[in-house]
């Protein structure tokens, strides 16, 4: 019940940043908006994956596959937006990514999952994480999507770890399965505190 409850917040909250960057790129066309909202719209379908399917189709590459595109499309939006010196060669490295993690996951590669997946998405989490702390620009309180991309970082690499049976430090199958509905939602809160700050 606790886990329903939180993908339950954690899906109303998607939704909201979901219809905040389709109305935002209604306005202005910037492309970045487009790009958060597929990441936020990832969020959202893998939360009612979650709620309908349960806990154990995170086992599935399919649902590996399509939860990549939340970091990834979060990191592409803030490259777009804030860093142009480099945001064409991560659309590259993020494009090359998802094509990875769905190849080898798909395709039950696991010697190369094992490289692909902890690689883009550690990429694109650090990208979360740094980028609102050094992006030129950027409203007052835009830090709250680094607190975010901090969350999405960590448990997303721990559940790779899991998926691919290893553990990383203390993230035990047991203890990632009981923090991740929680982590979940306070990562999309953060999100949804640090881009209001855009107005």
């Amino acid at each position: 019940m606790k886990d329903i409850l939180f993908l339950l917040l954690t899906g109303l909250i998607a939704a909201y940043l979901c219809w905040y960057f389709y109305r935002r790129y209604t306005l202005n066309k910037a492309l970045h908006n487009l790009y958060y909202l597929m990441g936020f719209a990832a969020l959202l379908v893998s939360g009612l994956l979650l709620i309908f399917l349960g806990m154990g189709i995170l086992a599935s590459p399919y649902v590996l596959t399509v939860a990549s595109l939340i970091p990834l499309g979060i990191s592409m939006g803030l490259a777009e937006e804030y860093f142009p010196s480099w945001k064409k060669a991560f659309k590259w490295f993020a494009a090359v990514g998802f094509l990875a993690i769905a190849v080898t996951s798909i395709g039950g590669m696991d010697a190369l999952k094992k490289i692909a997946v902890p690689l883009f998405h550690g990429v694109a989490g650090l990208v979360i994480f740094v980028g609102p702390f050094v992006a030129k620009g950027a409203p007052k309180g835009f830090f709250w999507v680094g607190v975010g991309g901090l969350l999405i970082g960590l448990g997303g690499i721990a559940l790779a770890f899991i998926t691919m049976g290893k553990q990383l430090l203390f993230f035990s199958p047991e203890f990632v399965m009981l923090i991740l509905t929680p982590l979940l939602f306070l990562m999309t809160g953060a999100f949804a505190l640090g881009f209001a700050k855009k107005g």
